[in-house]
């Protein structure tokens, strides 16, 4: 990475004290609905913290203002990690992350832009999510308009041919202000992402279509930051962060264990992982 020396460090205890917060929020969320995705909510934790408390320009208070960088979420299973994020940002109240996946709530199994604040696109079928952000992307170039977009696809989610028709349509266009994100934990519903239909090497496919590469862990904050303050300065050509997780992250029993991919806790579990996620929370309030 070629990163300036001038280079402001971000506040890794505050995005640690919001991660711990997204994570406590979906597991609240996924064992209030017995219904939902908690491994790759927590893989995607620490990417959502960095994006929403330190990466977009966002307005909670004006949500659609027209010069507000884009998100598309498009693994729209996560949403419960993406749904605890935009509370603690301040689009909806936290409490409402409890009425997650009930009959009559806004906040339903997928994101729903015509319902819920801050949601940018609509998302649940994976492949679609890039190509969305493809489309704004363009738009933007098209309109001379300053906003960039963000997408973040599962590793799963790069068996989708749908993905590739959108990465090389980004790649010939030169879209330099769309930043697509891969939570790479390794893992899907059916098992290793290598063992059912292998992505890899990821990167040198994204670099196929012409995309600048980065290769990152997802769970450091000060890499993180590098990352997307790389890609700020690529010119003529869309970034790709394929950023190393661990699915379940946070919570010891659902770490790298696929079965965790898309069942609710029940009420053992529960308890034993918002005891793990509040004693994180207060050796970082101790810091």
């Amino acid at each position: 990475m070629n990163i300036g020396k001038g280079l402001v460090r971000v506040d890794k205890l505050k995005l640690q004290k919001v991660s711990n917060k997204i994570r406590s929020n979906i597991i609240e969320a996924v064992y209030s609905a017995q219904s939902g995705h908690p491994g790759g909510s927590l893989s995607s934790a620490d990417i959502f913290a960095y994006l929403y408390f330190e990466e977009l320009d966002i307005d909670p208070n004006d949500p659609d203002k027209l010069d507000r960088d884009r998100f598309v979420l498009s693994k729209g299973h996560v949403a419960p990690g993406f749904y605890s994020v935009l509370a603690l940002r301040g689009f909806f109240p936290v409490e409402d992350l409890k009425t997650f996946r009930h009959l009559g709530s806004y906040l339903q199994g997928h994101p729903d832009m015509k319902h819920i604040p801050g949601v940018d696109m609509s998302s649940g079928s994976l492949g679609q999510g890039i190509s969305a952000a493809t489309g704004m992307a363009l738009s933007a170039k098209l309109s001379n308009d300053k906003y960039r977009v963000y997408t973040l696809l599962g590793d799963g989610e790069l068996q989708e041919g749908q993905v590739w028709e959108a990465a090389m349509f980004a790649g010939s266009h030169k879209l330099d202000n769309l930043v697509v994100i891969i939570d790479n934990n390794g893992l899907q519903i059916d098992g290793k992402i290598e063992d059912i239909c292998s992505p890899y090497p990821i990167d040198k496919k994204f670099e196929a279509f012409n995309f600048h590469v980065i290769n990152t862990d997802a769970h450091d904050f000060d890499a993180l930051h590098k990352a997307f303050e790389e890609a700020k300065e690529v010119k003529g050509r869309p970034t790709v962060i394929v950023a190393k997780s661990i699915k379940g992250k946070g919570v010891s029993f659902m770490e790298n264990a696929v079965e965790w991919h898309g069942k609710a806790p029940n009420e053992t579990q529960y308890k034993l992982a918002m005891e793990e996620l509040e004693r994180a929370g207060s050796l970082l309030c101790q810091k």
